[in-house]
């Protein structure tokens, strides 16, 4: 039984590091995929960025249409899983950075979770965001609910997450992003930003759309996804965003594959758990 397990693992870590390989070889040092098509390196950060200052405004529709909803419950789990946030013996709040996260649904429930479970009202929270039109959308949430709005706490910014050159090294103690990381042009330079980023003891925690491990449900979902560009065109005129999205999902690592980009970027106890029969999935990594 032991030698058959250790097997099965071998086996794990060996499909994960020739899905790993195959998937590095479509990224030549020239172009990449923009959803289904293959771009120059230098266009694909223009036409993300085109797709989501489409979106901006219509972000939470956008991820009602693409998960039916259930990604508010995906977050929810996600802050709640965390479960960051001073401790009430702690000196020290902790620093905070959300990347790719303009839209601040999951840097402010983040602090509220912190305040609400341990009191903490010092923790400092990043907002990171290369699209300004994202940005926005996030500062505009924040003047409607007030509450952190003008927060010195609070800081939004300009950023290349696969750069975050404004960011110190080993300076922030949480690192997370989500539904943003497979827009990168370069997902490995991202994971190598973050582990940059963040002091030693500093989580990575990131939540993405990522492969359904049942074949049923995965036909499923499939079928649904074929939908999704034609109920964007309906619902917010906007086929092509929608199409681009759906392709991004398709063109991700799967679980294991990703997880070997985490642990190639330096990360130790790397692990996810997979959500909804995998069709998301939320994976960590720890910076020694």
């Amino acid at each position: 039984m032991f030698l058959t397990r250790r097997s099965a693992i071998a086996a794990r870590r060996l499909t994960s590091n020739i899905k790993l390989c195959a998937w590095n070889s479509t990224q030549s040092n020239n172009t990449t995929h923009f959803g289904s098509k293959t771009v120059p390196v230098e266009e694909k950060e223009k036409l993300v960025g085109d797709v989501f200052s489409s979106v901006a405004s219509k972000y939470d529709l956008m991820n009602d249409v693409m998960s039916l909803g259930i990604h508010r419950c995906w977050k929810d789990h996600f802050i709640h899983k965390l479960d960051a946030g001073k401790r009430p013996n702690s000196t020290e709040p902790l620093n905070f950075i959300d990347v790719a996260g303009g839209s601040g649904d999951i840097a402010f429930g983040l602090l509220d979770y912190a305040e609400e479970k341990f009191h903490d009202t010092e923790s400092t929270m990043d907002v990171v965001d290369i699209n300004p039109d994202m940005l926005k959308e996030g500062e505009k949430r924040a003047m409607e609910n007030k509450k952190y709005y003008n927060d010195p706490r609070v800081n939004f910014m300009v950023q290349n997450g696969e750069v975050l050159d404004k960011i110190p090294s080993d300076s922030k103690d949480v690192y997370t992003i989500s539904f943003g990381i497979r827009n990168f042009t370069n997902i490995q330079a991202g994971l190598n930003a973050a582990y940059r980023v963040l002091k030693p003891g500093g989580i990575f925690y990131c939540l993405e759309f990522s492969k359904i491990e049942n074949p049923v449900m995965d036909l499923a979902y499939q079928q649904w996804a074929k939908l999704l560009p034609v109920m964007g065109s309906i619902v917010a005129n906007d086929y092509n965003s929608y199409e681009y999205l759906v392709e991004s999902i398709e063109r991700f690592p799967d679980q294991e594959t990703f997880k070997s980009m985490i642990e190639k970027a330096g990360f130790k106890s790397v692990g996810y758990e997979s959500l909804t029969f995998g069709v998301c999935a939320i994976h960590w990594g720890v910076k020694v």
